[in-house]
């Protein structure tokens, strides 16, 4: 199977030439994009057709079936590469549609190294439905470089990379993991759903692939399912475009039009979430009643160095620990917010409160939470752009 831009190649210059020109910000609104050439639409229609004309058999205009290829889709790609310092971008029906892809690329005897605080789902699909494949996974506190070092071996063919992780907010050194990667022959794939592009691009620090749950920042209003992947090297886009057209979980072409529209506003949002972030963050941890906070901005946290070095600011991801650290106590504070909502997923513009032990890692068993912190204590918030008095006193309240 073709990658859609090597059929269109006046659209695949203009993806280049917003890469080179344009400065973040910029490349949010018109990066890889261009007016639709019908009749100049400045948002790209959304093309709601399952197949397209074809004037002799084979001869088309670049597209044939939308499973492979939608107009839509392709500028949400397009955008996708254009942010994230990539030149191929990919879309899937869902964030775990996209990791799935990632691990299709591997064979039986096949290892793969990855962070041993992870979200629920991609610890769920890695143990419960690859490990049966005969692909075998380790879970290690890769802000150590030698735990790192100490699991690979003639076996090992990926590092998969969650930084800020979730739901402990543990930073890692996505240079460093390139580096191990490279001296191994190895694949480097880095989560970066938390942080989004516009706080950091692992492409630009040597990752190969990118993943992101689009679900999250960057369709930005929680009313969207979809993920991505966007990669540099010709040939690996061409082997995971060959899976995405083959398994065929891909996104409609209006959830990518969502995706899309949220991405215009991801750079003026997640300056507002870096605020509140560190807000709440701050008020936090000077609260008497709270034992814990776990945020990348303070300098005592774990590798705080090493997120200011790759990170352009620290987000709006937090959780935290009330003194009492049980259960019964988390459930009464998540379940007296209002303005926060206790609910699944991050990074709408509203903020969302969660009890990680029973909703977003309840598929990891209690021992392994345990062991990486993840207590039923914890508590995590995803910090929207309200008015941040506003989410203060909610808090306040909450835990009084």
């Amino acid at each position: 199977m073709r990658r859609l831009n090597v059929n269109l190649n006046t659209f695949a210059q203009i993806i280049v030439m917003a890469n080179k020109k344009l400065k973040f910000n910029s490349r949010t609104i018109h990066g890889g994009q261009q007016p639709d050439k019908a009749y100049g639409a400045i948002m790209p229609p959304v093309y709601l057709t399952s197949t397209y004309a074809q004037t002799k058999p084979g001869e088309h205009l670049g597209f044939e079936y939308s499973r492979s290829h939608n107009p839509t889709r392709s500028a949400l790609e397009a955008s996708l590469a254009s942010i994230e310092s990539g030149k191929h971008g990919l879309t899937f029906a869902s964030g775990m549609a996209a990791i799935d892809a990632v691990i299709k690329l591997l064979h039986p005897g096949d290892e793969v190294i990855s962070t041993n605080d992870l979200y629920g789902g991609t610890y769920r699909i890695f143990t419960k439905v690859f490990a049966s494949y005969g692909i075998k996974f380790h879970f290690v506190p890769m802000g150590d470089i030698a735990a790192v070092e100490k699991h690979i071996n003639t076996n090992t063919k990926l590092l998969w990379v969650e930084t800020p992780t979730n739901p402990l907010m543990q930073v890692i050194d996505i240079k460093a993991m390139a580096s191990i990667a490279k001296a191994n022959n190895l694949l480097l794939a880095v989560d970066n759903t938390f942080a989004s592009p516009y706080l950091q691009r692992p492409l630009e620090l040597g990752a190969d692939m990118v993943m992101h749950s689009a679900t999250k920042y960057l369709g930005g209003h929680s009313d969207v399912v979809l993920g991505a992947l966007v990669l540099k090297d010709d040939d690996l886009a061409d082997r995971l475009a060959f899976i995405q057209n083959a398994s065929g979980a891909v996104p409609g072409p209006l959830d990518a039009f969502l995706v899309l529209r949220g991405i215009k506003t991801l750079h003026v949002r997640m300056q507002r979430h870096c605020e509140n972030g560190r807000i709440v963050a701050e008020f936090l941890a000077q609260h008497p009643d709270v034992e814990s906070v776990y945020w990348p901005g303070f300098e005592t946290h774990p590798n705080h160095d090493v997120a200011k070095a790759q990170m352009d600011d620290f987000g709006g991801m937090i959780s935290f620990i009330h003194k009492d650290n049980s259960l019964k106590k988390a459930t009464q504070i998540v379940s007296s917010l209002n303005v926060f909502t206790l609910a699944e997923s991050l990074g709408g513009v509203e903020s969302l409160a969660g009890h990680p032990a029973s909703m977003t890692h309840a598929s990891i068993p209690k021992e392994e939470r345990e062991k990486t912190g993840v207590t039923d204590g914890l508590i995590r918030l995803s910090v929207g752009i309200e008015d941040s008095e506003d989410l203060v006193a909610d808090l306040t309240q909450a835990l009084g």
